[in-house]
């Protein structure tokens, strides 16, 4: 998928829902959060944050005040958002039915995965890291969506960009950690030393879909780690040396009308 406007947007969802993975261009923020940074827990200038959610919204057809987005804890809760509680509160994962809404996650090497039922009626969007997705979040948004009334096999699910499989290098006890939750994981670990491994985010997710029997599941295939111009990445601050850390956004709303 090409990046089109600093969006990139996924064929399987285009025809049904306004949808984007937005990534770092577009914005208005500087220096080492230029410049659509849209992390809501970042120590960038406020009223850039605010000026960059709403370029967003506008490109989502909704008013900036229901741009709803969480504060993320790498939880498995996800929210049912609906204009009454369209509030900031801690989640990582959100539906709604709502065309008048837009639900977001932010994210930094972590998988955006964003959710629609076949007709564009029911979306979501889950933000999946290691232990989100290994704890079960993205079935959390499934049950979520299913009990607004989605079916399982017609629900399209796409993972967004997200470190590389080659590259995300972790320790043994995460790895530990992964496989206490879920031992059909070992397949996505791949043992460079002693100590670690790499580690297919990405690739898992997927697979957690598909075990979930959800219809239609896609990798968009697009590593945060070695694209600085397009992605914000927290490996890559943490490889630098640290310094300041932006997060794009991925965001999806209901069909119009």
């Amino acid at each position: 998928m090409s990046i089109s406007n600093g969006v990139i947007r996924h064929p399987l969802l285009s025809n049904t829902v306004r949808h984007g993975f937005f990534t770092r261009l577009g914005g208005v923020s500087k220096g080492e959060y230029a410049s659509l940074n849209c992390g809501l827990k970042t120590d960038d200038n406020f009223n850039c944050i605010k000026e960059n959610r709403k370029r967003v919204a506008r490109v989502m057809h909704v008013d900036p005040l229901f741009l709803w987005g969480g504060l993320q804890i790498h939880s498995t809760k996800v929210l049912c958002i609906t204009k009454e509680n369209n509030v900031l509160q801690e989640a990582d994962g959100a539906v709604t039915n709502d065309p008048n809404i837009a639900v977001s996650v932010v994210t930094a090497d972590c998988a955006p995965v964003l959710f629609s039922s076949f007709d564009g009626k029911i979306v979501g969007a889950a933000h999946a890291g290691w232990k989100g997705a290994a704890f079960g979040i993205l079935e959390e948004l499934i049950t979520k969506m299913e009990e607004l009334g989605a079916k399982t096999r017609e629900i399209t699910a796409i993972v967004g960009p997200c470190i590389d499989g080659n590259r995300y290098e972790v320790k043994e006890d995460m790895r530990r950690q992964v496989l206490e939750q879920d031992f059909k994981s070992h397949s996505f670990f791949r043992q460079i030393n002693k100590e670690h491994y790499l580690f297919d985010l990405g690739h898992y997710c997927v697979d957690r879909l598909s075990r979930r029997r959800v219809g239609i599941v896609a990798l968009l295939g697009r590593d945060t780690l070695s694209n600085p111009k397009y992605f914000f990445s927290h490996r890559r601050r943490t490889l630098s040396g640290g310094g300041a850390l932006g997060h794009q956004i991925s965001a999806i709303a209901c069909a119009e009308g």
